[in-house]
Order: C-alpha cells, then structure tokens, then sequence
C-alpha cells in the first residue's frame, strides 16, 4: 500500500474549504460594504492579528493590487520575530487591546478587521468592543469550529464571533493544523493563513467593485516592480502616509 501524498491531502482540504467560502458570499459582501462605505468617508480599514494571524494585516497592506487605505495595526511585542514565547504572553494580556486601540487615531467611519482563528484573543476582543463603541463597523474573520469547540483554550469567555458586527469563518478545524502525516504524532498543515489571505483579498475586491459602482474610485497600489509602478504608487503613498503609520 502506498504512502498517503501529504501534498495531495493538503491541497484537496484547502481546496475544498476555499470552495466553501462561496457559501459565505453574504458575509463578505457585507464586508466589502463595509469598506466601501470607509473607502467614499476617506477613512481608513484598521487590520488585526496576533501570533500568526497578523500575516492577514501584511497581506492586506501596501500590497501590488491592493487597497490603499489599509492601515496593518503591528505592535512589536506581538510579532512573533519579537520573541514567541513574549507574544503569546502580551496577546493574553487584558486592557492592552484598548490601549492599542486608543493609538490608533481611528474615526467612526473607519472598519475595523481582526484575525484571530480561536475567536477568544483578548486583545483581538478588546479592540472589536472599543470598535464598536466608536461608532465602527466591525469584522471578525474565526474558526468557527475551533472557537466552539469544547478544547478551546478561551472555552466560556465571550468570544469575538459573539460581539463582531460581521463573521467569516475561516472554515479550519479546532487547532488549525488539518493533516494527518503518516509516521507523525500531531497534525500538520495549518490552513488559516491561506484561508484568511483569500477571505480578506475577497473582502478588499468587493469593497472595491461596490465603491467604483458608487462612483468612488477606489486607491490601489501597483506592483513597484513593473515600469511605472513607483509613479503610479506615488500619489497613494502621499495621501495616506500622514494616517498610516507603517508606511
């Protein structure tokens, strides 16, 4: 008998919880009304993440085909190059969530987005409730099945799914990892980050189409690397960079 392909098993999951999204157009329309709606206020869509999830803020910033408003809200101490052991600590810490929201600068019509697969990250909760206080539309991207699994770490706190204006569920399993490899004890192949750069892409392109529908052009950034691009970035770069911190 031959050795289960554990690239096989991984694409055939990942494919099949891509497909899934479809089922989810509602909620990401909802999203990219959203934004939209950010986007015509010339506001700004704030992206969130600890440990891993913080990837979907990068991905979502100064990115050749994406928005230009989009500011990544990437605290040192979180990052997972800042120490690993340090950032799951931070990420548990409470009240941090609402002084990095305070931070922010943020107005009422901006979106506030946040990654966080187990649904029960403290800051990532603190930063939806202080969100929602001001006046923001709020999107939480979960694992539905992890957050309301029994083995859940946060098992009986409120999580973000419960409090997030918006909920797209990433469609992992309770602890991400999706693939049994033959020979090894743990499951491999983690499939959230792959999922969320896809739902929050989806998000950003259906903001897009709604605000240019509205007669809102939207900001997207070029490639730097094609002839041209560093021009074309030029004029987003200038209008944003007083608001953006990273850029």
């Amino acid at each position: 008998m031959s050795t289960p392909d554990p690239l096989d098993a991984y694409i055939s999951t990942v494919t099949g919880q891509l497909d899934g999204l479809r089922e989810q157009a509602d909620a990401i329309r909802r999203a990219g009304e959203a934004v939209a709606a950010t986007i015509a206020a010339d506001g700004l869509l704030h992206v969130f993440g600890t440990g891993h999830s913080h990837l979907l803020a990068e991905e979502l910033f100064y990115r050749a085909g994406g928005l230009a408003a989009v500011n990544p809200v990437l605290i040192e101490g979180l990052l997972l190059h800042a120490g690993a052991e340090l950032s799951t600590s931070m990420e548990r810490t409470a009240g941090l969530g609402a002084v990095i929201f305070d931070r922010l600068g943020a107005a009422p019509v901006d979106t506030m987005l946040v990654a966080t697969n187990s649904g029960s990250n403290i800051i990532a909760r603190e930063l939806v409730e202080r969100a929602r206080d001001h006046g923001m539309t709020t999107i939480a991207i979960v694992s539905l099945a992890h957050a309301t699994s029994a083995s859940s770490r946060g098992a009986g706190a409120r999580r973000v799914d419960e409090i997030a204006d918006i909920v797209i569920d990433n469609l992992g399993r309770p602890g991400d990892a999706a693939i049994a490899v033959p020979g090894v004890e743990l499951p491999m192949g983690p499939t959230s980050t792959v999922m969320g750069a896809a739902i929050v892409n989806a998000v950003a392109m259906t903001a897009a189409a709604i605000a240019a529908e509205r007669g809102v052009q939207p900001v997207v950034f070029t490639s730097s690397n094609v002839a041209g691009g560093d021009e074309r970035n030029r004029a987003a770069l200038e209008r944003y960079r007083a608001r953006v911190r990273s850029l």
